[in-house]
């Protein structure tokens, strides 16, 4: 049977992280409940569709989905299994704020069947964290990665941030040694963007941000002192133990298909993408109606060049880079006759190639982004 992952959008924050453009909100208790009555009338009413598949990761983002209580969880995976085919090993992911870390919510999450944890750190200076916006201090993130231990999840992430309004690169490495020294399975490490709508881009004039030398030294020191601590780093932002790659983010870099659930949600689905508007008062409504087809908005089917383009964006994404058979069989023509020779740019150091792959190297991947415009049409 194919394989399908499940994205459950929850949208409800303590706060808006300034930096942060995805969709939340704050909440109470009441639309707590609401919310997820709704989510799963709307996992059931799909899953007719979705019989072919087998479910093998579910990932709870948001928001912060840890606002929920663990009986949310468990009503939300009961329908899962209920509804769909849910494979006994599936990955099944929730973010995590510290803030959010109630007493027992840990055995509670492991209860109703999340076994990985993804915990939003960014930095462990508090002055940091303070300009960030975060809603929790160092020390509230040593207790929710103790109570994970502690409860039994043998799979934790956490998130880190460089490029911090002013971050050093000697206080991003003091983050680095932390971390690193706690040993989670996995590690993503992002570069702060400044997105619009954000409070930091109304802000941006007045932030002292890292020049791009610093910014650069930071990304090199991330692979560098990960690597030599036992990470593999492969993708751009993401490390990770051997076997501990997250499953559910892997699909979105192989194309593989998945179904977003909530306001802000995408998918990827029988080669067609679409989106759920990110309104959580329409989204209720249009469940309480039992109007699911609005919820999947602007459809874009994904074909042609595009689709050759697309593939090559995201494998290009991962060290394992783009297996050449596999885009030979795929697309019926060779990488090279389709973007060209790249002797130069393995001679450069930026690309390695075999007969069998070519990927970045590390040099390459922290120029990737213009070597790919080069080779793609996107934006043009």
């Amino acid at each position: 049977m194919p394989r399908l992952g499940l994205y459950l959008h929850i949208p409800f924050c303590v706060r808006k992280c300034r930096y942060c453009d995805f969709y939340s909100a704050p909440t109470d208790k009441g639309a707590r409940t609401a919310y997820v009555r709704a989510l799963c009338r709307h996992l059931a009413a799909v899953a007719p569709d979705l019989r072919d598949y087998t479910v093998d990761t579910v990932y709870f983002g948001g928001g912060t989905p840890t606002l929920l209580d663990s009986g949310d969880f468990q009503s939300i995976l009961d329908t899962v299994r209920g509804c769909l085919s849910l494979e006994r090993d599936a990955e099944i992911t929730a973010e995590c704020n510290p803030v959010t870390n109630a007493a027992g919510l840990m055995e509670g999450l492991l209860c109703a069947g999340v076994n990985r944890l993804s915990i939003g750190l960014q930095s462990t200076h508090e002055g940091e964290l303070k300009l960030l916006g975060r809603p929790h201090g160092y020390g509230e993130f040593l207790s929710t990665y103790s109570a994970a231990r502690q409860a039994g999840f043998d799979n934790i992430s956490v998130d880190l941030m460089f490029g911090i309004p002013d971050q050093t690169v000697r206080s991003f490495g003091q983050t680095l040694d932390a971390v690193t020294a706690l040993s989670p399975e996995h590690i993503s490490a992002y570069g702060l963007r400044i997105e619009e709508g954000t409070p930091f881009y109304r802000m941006r004039q007045e932030l002292t941000l890292p020049d791009e030398d610093a910014e650069a030294e930071m990304a090199e020191m991330v692979a560098a002192r990960l690597t030599a601590a036992g990470y593999a780093h492969y993708e751009i932002s993401n490390y990770a133990r051997a076997g501990l790659r997250s499953r559910h983010n892997m699909r979105y870099w192989l194309g593989e298909d998945y179904l977003g659930f909530g306001p802000g949600a995408h998918s990827y689905l029988r080669g067609v993408r679409f989106e759920t508007a990110p309104d959580t008062a329409a989204y209720l409504l249009a469940v309480e109606r039992g109007d699911f087809e609005s919820l999947r908005q602007n459809p874009v089917p994904i074909a042609g060049k595009e689709q050759k383009d697309e593939y090559v964006m995201l494998r290009m994404r991962l060290f394992d880079g783009v297996e050449l058979a596999d885009f030979s069989h795929r697309f019926g023509t060779s990488f090279e006759k389709e973007y060209g020779d790249v002797t130069p740019l393995v001679q450069g150091g930026f690309l390695v190639k075999t007969p069998h792959r070519i990927a970045f190297t590390e040099k390459g991947m922290r120029v990737s982004n213009t070597i790919l415009s080069d080779w793609l049409d996107f934006g043009k």
